[in-house]
């Protein structure tokens, strides 16, 4: 049987632009992926298989702990987190102003400061039990019952002190986003203020609520000093223990992957629970929200509900650790603390160098291609920010670690030079870790500031000759570079935090600021890690400050600056 002459022609297809662009952007997209690829892979075909050792002893135990302390920590960011963006969107109280930008500051106290300062605020030799005992005669801990500090009760305390802004900077835009009319209909329903909320406000705003809780749950699988100080094994944890105790790469890959599965599992029911659903207004109107001015006793309620995480999330951890830091002037002239400053600014600024030109070719490869496959690599590189940094630093060690022994062996044997461990034995390994995990902030606010780009004007400047990198550098890094300093800001600042991947990645004898922090509070030193603590909370206070710029200018659809919006993954 013979086709139809029409049937064997062929189809016209889309010319496919491969170029340099397109090569490069793909190139730098798969080795950005490589460390997640190596965790899967070493955990699927490890050397040692240690895994029936680990489901039978470490880790249910991991898990447990692990599911604990992300649920405590999920709800109570939530409850803290969406309570106060109600208050500070639909109240008008004393001191609203400076609470609203007050409440983003825990976001520059990392988790495992807040868990120094509160052990040394309310262990046994703190001022407060010390003071306890003065005042009422107590000798010894037999005397009087006080909470046990070292807990997970503790560590799901600090961790919610630390990362509610997360679920209060979304749920606070999306609360400002919804129009008086839906609130008033509820009012005209017979609804009180307690109704309103739980029936309208919530609802309207909970994708944002999910999403913020999501976020916080993941830098909760994340941790590792708040965890480690208050002697939970959770599955963070279990990497460091399995890898620095029995270096078994295979069984750290194994626990990384299951904490790789919680990720996926978490951004998967978050994606969920939007499906099908509709969440905005349908009124063409904006009418701004009339703030209630609450009286007597409610107003102070107000406002002990929205201090009450800023006080003790930003403010007394702060506080001790100022306090340690003035009271040992002498720390502020040690030459080990000086040469951390220069290794933690040094990384962090290559870091976020790095990023952003990773960020502005990998956008403008697949711009230039037209194709599907580079913007979809360069978004799947986005789950390193989502992956934990112990698990990242299992999938760069040990491909970086054979690279280099190749490269060494190759050295010797053609030119007779012991090169030594060039990746793994320098701090490019903590620096290619870093961009691995910070990257995705700055491809999100470089393809977003891409797109608000028109595009006559490329089209003009390439009429006008001008080749593409002259279109990148004359037309579109001018008119992109507030997005791009914004998201290296936002790297630097993440990379002076970041602490489990440097402690694992970080050469001999080599130390940040978060090392020091960490290392001298293992030792029981707090005093000694004062001035590292501080210089690491002003470096963070430096995008809360442009958050609280942004708030600031705010508009009715447009709460965050832009280049904030797309910074976020």
């Amino acid at each position: 049987m013979t086709m139809p002459s029409e049937t064997l022609e062929k189809r016209p297809t889309r010319r496919v632009a491969f170029d340099g662009w397109t090569a490069g952007s793909l190139v730098l997209a798969a080795t950005l992926l490589m460390p997640i690829v190596a965790v899967g892979w070493m955990a699927l075909f490890p050397t040692e298989n240690v895994w029936p050792h680990l489901v039978r002893n470490a880790l249910p135990v991991y898990l447990g702990n692990t599911l604990a302390l992300m649920a405590m920590v999920g709800f109570g960011t939530a409850l803290v987190g969406t309570a106060a963006a109600w208050l500070v969107v639909m109240t008008d109280f004393p001191g609203r102003r400076l609470l609203e930008w007050a409440l983003l500051a825990p976001l520059a106290m990392p988790a495992y400061i807040g868990a120094y300062a509160l052990v040394d605020l309310l262990e046994y030799a703190g001022p407060v039990q010390t003071g306890l005992r003065a005042l009422f005669g107590w000798q010894d801990s037999r005397d009087y019952w006080f909470p046990e500090i070292r807990s997970i009760w503790a560590a799901g305390f600090v961790l919610t002190l630390a990362l509610y802004p997360y679920v209060y900077l979304l749920a606070r835009a999306a609360f400002r986003e919804q129009s008086v009319c839906a609130l008033e209909v509820g009012r005209a329903l017979g609804c009180g203020p307690w109704g309103v909320f739980w029936r309208v406000g919530l609802p309207l705003a909970r994708p944002a609520v999910v999403a913020g809780s999501a976020i916080a749950m993941m830098e909760t699988l994340n941790d590792f000093g708040a965890v480690d100080y208050f002697n939970v094994p959770t599955l963070t944890r279990g990497v460091f223990s399995i890898w620095l105790d029995t270096y078994n790469a295979g069984g750290a890959a194994q626990i990384a992957m299951v904490m790789l599965g919680f990720v996926l599992l978490l951004l998967a029911i978050e994606r969920i629970s939007r499906r099908g659903k509709r969440f905005h207004h349908t009124s063409r109107r904006y009418r701004p929200i009339r703030r209630t001015r609450p009286k007597r006793l409610r107003k102070f309620i107000v406002i002990g509900v929205c201090a009450f995480p800023v006080l003790l999330g930003f403010v007394l951890p702060a506080i001790v650790v100022g306090w340690h830091a003035s009271a040992h002037l002498e720390q502020w002239a040690d030459p080990g603390f000086w040469g951390a400053v220069i290794n933690t600014g040094t990384l962090a600024a290559i870091a976020a160098l790095v990023s952003c030109l990773v960020g502005i070719f990998m956008v403008y490869g697949a711009r230039m291609s037209g194709q599907n496959a580079p913007r979809w690599l360069a978004q799947a590189t986005a789950l390193g920010y989502a992956a934990p940094g112990a698990v990242l630093a299992v999938g760069v060690l040990i491909p970086l670690a054979a690279l280099d022994h190749r490269i060494a062996d190759f050295a010797e044997a053609s030119f007779g030079i012991d090169v030594g461990l060039i990746l793994t034995g320098s701090a490019a390994a903590v620096v290619f870790a870093y961009v691995v995990r910070f990257s995705a902030i700055a491809h999100g606010a470089i393809d977003g500031a891409f797109g608000r780009v028109t595009p006559s004007m490329e089209l003009a400047a390439r009429t006008l000759g001008e080749t593409r990198g002259g279109t990148l550098t004359r037309v579109h890094l001018p008119m992109i570079k507030g997005s791009v300093l914004t998201a290296a800001l936002l790297i630097f600042v993440d990379s002076v935090k970041e602490l489990p991947a440097t402690l694992i990645l970080r050469p001999f004898n080599f130390e940040t600021l978060s090392t020091t922090v960490y290392g001298a509070a293992s030792l029981e030193q707090l005093d000694q890690a004062g001035p590292a603590a501080l210089a690491i909370i002003v470096v963070g206070l430096a995008p809360v400050a442009l958050l609280a710029r942004s708030l600031d200018r705010a508009r009715p659809g447009h709460q965050m600056g832009d280049e904030m919006v797309d910074s976020l993954p």
